[in-house]
C-alpha cells in the first residue's frame, strides 16, 4: 500500500454512518475506495454528484462520469446529479457533514493554504474556501513533507491562506493530529513511526497525547 493509499484509508476511518462527505482533489479522491464496511456514507463531488462510488475498473470507465478532479468514478444506487449552483448551495448551506481536503501547507493553528502558489497562474479558486466555511468537519489528507523533504505542517503559511477556519483532523503517512483551541495535538503515529520521527519532520509546534495501551493511560507532553 502506498503512502497516499494509507492516508486515504486512515481518513476514511474517521467517517461516521450517514455522513455526507465531500472529497477534494488528490489524496481525498482515494477515500472512496476505503469506506469502512458497516457504515453508509454519501460521497459528494462539487462538480455535481451525490452518491459517488469506488474507483471503476478499466472496463467500467464511463467518460461522462468524473469527479471534480476529472478522474472517472462509479455511482452508488440512488446517486443524483445537479449543477454547480445546487452543489455549492449544499456546501454553503451547511449540508455537508465532512470535507476531506488536500493542502499545500497547514500551520500550527490548523489553518490551511491549498488554492494558489505565488508566481504560478491560477486556473480557478475552486471550492476549498466554500468547503472550509460551510462544512461541519474538515479532515486534511497530505503527505507529511514535500518532495524536497520540507515539512508541510509549518509554523506560518508561505502560501495564500484559504480560510481562517481551523481544520479538525490532519492525516499524514506519519501521524494523525487533532486541532484544538491551543493548536495541534499528536494523537497517533503510523505503524513503526516514533514521536521523535514525527518531530523531526514537523516544523510546527505540537503537543502529544498518545494512548499507552500497555499501561492503559494517555501520555501527554
Amino acid at each position: 500500500m502506498s503512502h497516499k493509499e494509507y492516508i486515504a484509508r486512515r481518513a476514511a476511518q474517521a467517517l461516521e454512518d450517514g455522513n455526507i462527505v465531500n472529497l477534494g482533489i488528490g489524496i481525498p479522491t482515494l477515500v472512496a475506495d476505503y469506506v469502512p464496511e458497516g457504515i453508509e456514507v454519501f460521497l459528494h463531488s462539487e462538480n455535481g454528484i451525490l452518491g459517488v462510488g469506488p474507483s471503476p475498473n478499466p472496463d467500467q470507465v464511463d467518460k461522462h462520469l468524473v469527479n471534480a478532479g476529472k478522474l472517472p468514478v462509479t455511482l452508488e444506487n440512488g446517486a443524483s446529479f445537479f449543477d454547480s449552483a445546487y452543489s455549492f448551495a449544499m456546501i454553503r448551506g451547511g449540508h455537508v457533514d465532512v470535507s476531506i481536503l488536500g493542502v499545500l501547507q497547514v500551520d500550527e493553528q490548523g489553518r490551511v493554504a491549498n488554492w494558489a502558489v505565488p508566481g504560478k497562474s491560477v486556473l480557478g479558486v475552486g471550492g476549498a474556501m466554500d468547503l472550509l466555511e460551510g462544512s461541519r468537519k474538515i479532515i486534511v489528507t497530505t503527505l507529511h513533507t514535500t518532495k524536497e523533504g520540507q515539512s508541510k505542517i509549518v509554523k506560518d503559511l508561505q502560501y495564500p491562506l484559504t480560510s481562517e477556519r481551523k481544520v479538525d483532523l490532519i492525516v499524514t503517512e506519519l501521524a494523525v493530529f487533532e486541532v484544538d483551541e491551543q493548536g495541534l495535538v499528536l494523537m497517533e503515529t503510523a505503524p513503526g513511526i516514533t514521536v521523535d520521527q514525527v518531530k523531526k519532520h514537523t516544523e510546527a509546534t505540537f503537543r502529544v497525547s498518545l494512548k499507552d495501551l500497555e499501561h492503559d493511560r494517555t501520555v501527554i507532553e
